[in-house]
């Protein structure tokens, strides 16, 4: 499974702000870090804020912050949401025009697979993605500059 760049950068925008806790956020700020578009992240936060994971504030003076503590933001339901449908093959969501789907074996094993995927990201929080906050503080809040040649 290949996980899409809005899911990439979806994590990346809750690190920041795992990282950011003491005030707002902008999505400049973000995307500066990251050296994205920061067209790509007003998706991903327009997304955020709707399932209650990250609270905007509007006007001069506004950005984001967390909405939940890091231990409340589950990766597994992080991923479910921004892949939607997770399937390997179209045969697993009952698509496809397979002739051997019937008793193909290679269904169970992808499935099972697919299962034990989600299992393990389950098991992990952002709090877990935020447990070497000093070297990734480091790297996105206080960048060094490249020494003039």
């Amino acid at each position: 499974m290949h996980l899409t760049t809005f899911s990439d950068y979806t994590m990346r925008v809750l690190i920041y702000l795992g990282l950011r806790r003491d005030g707002l956020v902008t999505i400049s700020d973000i995307a500066k870090a990251y050296g994205i578009s920061e067209n790509h992240l007003m998706k991903v936060v327009h997304q955020l804020a709707q399932r209650g994971f990250i609270e905007t504030v509007r006007g001069k003076g506004g950005g984001m912050r967390l909405a939940r503590e890091p231990h409340e933001i589950n990766l597994g339901e992080l991923i479910r949401m921004t892949e939607g449908d997770t399937s390997l093959l179209a045969c697993l969501e009952g698509q496809g025009s397979c002739c051997i789907q019937s008793a193909c074996s290679l269904i169970s094993i992808l499935r099972e697979a697919q299962t034990a995927l989600f299992a393990v990201l389950e098991k992990y929080t952002l709090a877990d993605l935020l447990q070497r906050e000093q070297p990734l503080s480091q790297i996105l809040l206080y960048p060094r500059t490249p020494a003039a040649a």
